[in-house]
């Protein structure tokens, strides 16, 4: 089953993570690969490496922000990657 909202942790290629909030997976990713995103438009290729869904957009949108805060990234290097 998928889920409504989607946390998504990409790899650029320069070795850098990007980590972002999605309603729809396939076509943000799309948009990453395509060059669209401006963050990511210089560091192609890049590589999805890990999703979470959920069905509450502020469980989410809290999850993403807590993914992008010191801790969060040790959570993330430690657990997600």
């Amino acid at each position: 089953m998928i889920l409504p909202f989607s946390i998504y942790i990409i790899k650029c290629n320069n070795g850098h993570y990007y980590t972002g909030f999605t309603r729809n997976i396939n076509q943000r990713l799309s948009s990453h690969k395509e060059g669209k995103v401006s963050y990511t438009k210089d560091k192609l290729p890049v590589k999805l490496v890990h999703v979470s869904q959920f069905i509450d957009v502020k469980k989410a949108y809290d999850f993403e922000r807590y993914l992008k805060s010191g801790s969060g990234m040790a959570f993330r290097n430690k657990r997600l990657l």
